[in-house]
């Protein structure tokens, strides 16, 4: 199955968090922070959103730092991915 973003969408699937700290501490799942940066794995036409003609700036295979509690997760073939607006993402990594 393929996820197919509609309009100022994007699909992103986010790196794993880190397991341990500089210092060596092992982290339980409930400790690690959710990663921020992300891969950008489909991107939407764009087009008029809310009365306004959105351009989409974001390409796949991006990596992008999005919001921390932005979009929606969703689980497809056993990876999990997140669908979120453009706007909710902060900026691109080079």
């Amino acid at each position: 199955m393929k996820l197919k973003p509609l309009a100022d969408r994007v699909v992103i699937k986010t790196f794993e968090a880190e397991e341990t700290t500089k210092s060596g501490i092992i982290l339980t799942g409930d400790a690690r922070e959710k990663p921020q940066i992300a891969e950008v794995i489909e991107v939407g036409p764009g087009g008029l959103v809310d009365g306004k003609d959105v351009k989409m700036v974001l390409k796949k295979g991006d990596k992008v730092v999005a919001s921390k509690y932005a979009g929606t997760e969703v689980k497809v073939d056993g990876e999990e991915y997140t669908i979120l607006r453009q706007s909710d993402v902060l900026a691109i990594v080079e």
